[in-house]
């Protein structure tokens, strides 16, 4: 009797999976009983393909994956990687219901959160504990400082912590630090400068590889966003892009695997961007460095994405969702921070709307629509309430190397609906 295929895992996982794929293969019907057979990946990757349906990727066509059996290996792991785009509601509701899956399997849970900074761990203790009330943690923990993505989107995802008693983790360290490991080197900083963080595991090579594709799309002063004719990275400030980014994380990865050893019976689930999840190089490469080596990686997937996109490592399941919708609330891909003179952009999503108009990181948005932007969460309104079609003009101020900022016109694009 041939045997059905079996999910391709990434090597972030496969070892420890091992055991139990076994399960399965006890149960699999007799000779005389006729199996399904498998969607064409074709179907999988169609538009009408329902959501709320778990993909595993394959080096031949993604199968579908039933989520009792995928969730139930994720429950036997030390930990669990969840990536996200920051700023996609569905992939934040996809996080809560995985969430609320794995506890249910596994109460004794912890909760990894990419937004907060080390030194914020006694606000995320006391909001644990009760003794914060909403605003007060919003406040306390510097939201809008530290990470500036809309917390709304968040919330949920910390009030099931707070109401199942989960510790949740700060794995941060400072935006600054990040990039002074980027600016001059991990051996330039002590151990103090650096939080104490460890000498991070060389990344693979397929990480360096994507690393530097990221950098050469990214647009320098004068340069036009997505250029493809961008010249190649200097060689020394790749190398110092590289170091950044598993400098970041080592520092994530370092505050799970402590968790782990203190408490070996828990499982940790981080909350992470996708860039730090995908393909097991980056918060999982150094988590084995670490000893960690149970290890699971889960994304979303936007079903009528091309399957040509998939790749066997890219994780362990893919949660198909919907495409955002037309009658969404529009929403620019920035986390924003408050300013005395505006809005200063702490981020700025690749391929969003923002990215589209030219906005950067470290940008300050001083107007929006002529008129004088006096906080993030006057941005965030007039955005939602922006009808599709139409065009959002800013007045932006920006820093030039050894320049004084520049006064800039950007405008905004909406897309039209339907």
């Amino acid at each position: 009797m041939r045997l059905p295929l079996l999910p391709s895992v990434p090597s972030s996982a496969r070892p420890w999976l091992l055991p139990a794929l076994l399960v399965p293969m006890l149960m699999l019907p007799g000779p005389g009983a006729a199996a399904e057979p498998p969607p064409a990946a074709a179907l999988l990757c169609a538009p009408d393909q329902p959501p709320g349906q778990w993909l595993a990727p394959t080096a031949a066509a993604p199968r579908l994956l039933p989520a009792a059996e995928l969730l139930g290996w994720m429950a036997e792991a030390q930990a669990v990687l969840l990536g996200e785009r920051h700023d996609s509601a569905e992939d934040h509701r996809w996080q809560l219901q995985v969430l609320a899956q794995l506890h249910a399997r596994r109460p004794a849970l912890a909760l990894g959160l990419e937004m907060f900074p080390r030194r914020l761990q006694p606000v995320l203790d006391d909001w644990v504990a009760g003794r914060l009330s909403e605003a007060e943690f919003l406040r306390r923990s510097e939201w809008d400082q530290v990470w500036g993505f809309d917390a709304r989107l968040y919330l949920p995802l910390f009030h099931f912590a707070r109401m199942n008693r989960l510790p949740m983790l700060a794995l941060n360290v400072e935006r600054g630090v990040v990039a002074q490991v980027g600016r001059r080197g991990f051996d330039a900083l002590d151990e103090t400068a650096r939080e104490g963080v460890g000498r991070p595991a060389a990344p693979p090579p397929a990480y360096r590889q994507m690393l530097e594709q990221v950098l050469q799309s990214h647009p320098g002063p004068g340069d036009a966003a997505g250029a493809s004719s961008a010249p190649a990275p200097d060689p020394q400030a790749l190398e110092r892009f590289i170091g950044a980014q598993a400098f970041w994380d080592r520092a994530m990865a370092e505050v799970i695997a402590a968790q782990l050893a203190r408490e070996p019976a828990r499982l940790v689930v981080g909350i992470l961007g996708g860039g730090h999840v995908r393909d097991g190089h980056g918060v999982a490469h150094q988590l084995r460095d670490l000893g960690v080596q149970r290890i699971g990686a889960l994304l979303t997937w936007e079903r009528g994405e091309s399957c040509q996109a998939l790749g066997e490592t890219l994780a362990d399941g893919l949660y198909l969702i919907d495409p955002p919708r037309d009658d969404a609330p529009p929403r620019l891909g920035i986390a924003m921070a408050p300013d005395a003179q505006g809005v200063r952009l702490r981020a700025v999503t690749p391929g969003s709307l923002a990215a589209a108009a030219g906005l950067r990181e470290g940008d300050l948005i001083t107007e929006a629509a002529g008129r004088p932007l006096r906080s993030p969460d006057a941005l965030r309104a007039l955005v939602q309430r922006q009808p599709p079609g139409t065009w959002l003009p800013l007045t932006v101020q920006r820093e030039g190397s050894g320049r004084a900022p520049e006064a800039l016109e950007v405008v905004v694009r909406f897309p039209a609906g339907g």
